[in-house]
């Protein structure tokens, strides 16, 4: 009779490691290695070298930041029977990363677009937009940028500044708005650091921000431009966005 509590209690055990797994641990979550990397990279290229003059990308609108404007579109290449499913933490099989496309134009490199990123900044702009159902003008912090201000968090509701965790680092990044009401992630902590951790030959007038998407899988989604002055990462926002160098 001892042996049915026992039993229960393994039972219980076995049912709420399943539920309390971390979430990091989940291979939806997990970021994409070298080898997942290179399998995607490899399927475009075969794509390629049969449609020379054809990407297989999701159709984005023009004004797209180009870090996001080339999601890669699965179905084509399963069509193909290139690839025969999306990876496992895609956002097409429910997990957390959008496969995308930098360098599209000369040099297709694939990589990986954050969505938990997305997500903790729509809910921002929920209220963003709230606010500004109410109000004519956004609500605008300090002046840390050329057209670029920090948040006026109360307005919002916040206690405290909000902010979101990078892909990155691990820190905690804050949000900022531009002059027509956008926000963006402000990436400088990061930036700072890769900048100090990488070889690089960034000079004033570059966009840095590719020295986080070359040095990991990831891209900065909802980033505004940066460029480097005195040894220094600085927003960027007349500089025109492209493909990187």
């Amino acid at each position: 009779m001892a042996r049915k509590p026992i039993l229960a209690l393994i039972l219980a055990a076995f049912f709420l490691s399943g539920c309390l797994y971390p979430d990091e641990k989940l291979s939806k979550n997990q970021v994409p290695n070298d080898v997942q990397l290179q399998s995607i990279q490899t399927a475009i290229e075969q794509f390629i070298e049969k449609h020379p003059y054809q990407l297989p990308i999701q159709n984005r609108e023009q004004d797209t930041p180009v870090l996001q404007k080339y999601p890669v579109d699965f179905s084509r290449l399963k069509e193909e029977n290139i690839l025969s499913e999306a990876p496992g933490n895609s956002f097409e099989q429910g997990g957390v990363y959008q496969y995308v496309l930098i360098h599209a134009e000369e040099n297709p490199t694939v990589k990986v677009m954050d969505l938990r990123v997305t997500q903790k900044l729509r809910e921002v702009n929920m209220r963003l937009i709230a606010y500004r159902n109410e109000h004519r003008y956004p609500p605008f912090g300090e002046v840390i940028g050329e057209n670029v201000y920090s948040i006026n968090h109360q307005e919002l509701g916040y206690d405290e500044p909000p902010q979101i965790k990078s892909p990155y680092t691990q820190n905690h990044l804050p949000i900022v708005i531009d002059g027509n009401g956008e926000l963006y992630i402000d990436y400088r902590p990061d930036l700072n650091q890769y900048l100090q951790q990488y070889d690089h030959s960034y000079t004033s007038g570059d966009d840095i921000r590719y020295v986080l998407a070359e040095n990991s899988p990831i891209v900065p989604a909802h980033s505004l431009p940066y460029t480097v002055k005195d040894g220094e990462p600085v927003f960027s926002v007349g500089l025109q966005e492209k493909e990187g160098n």
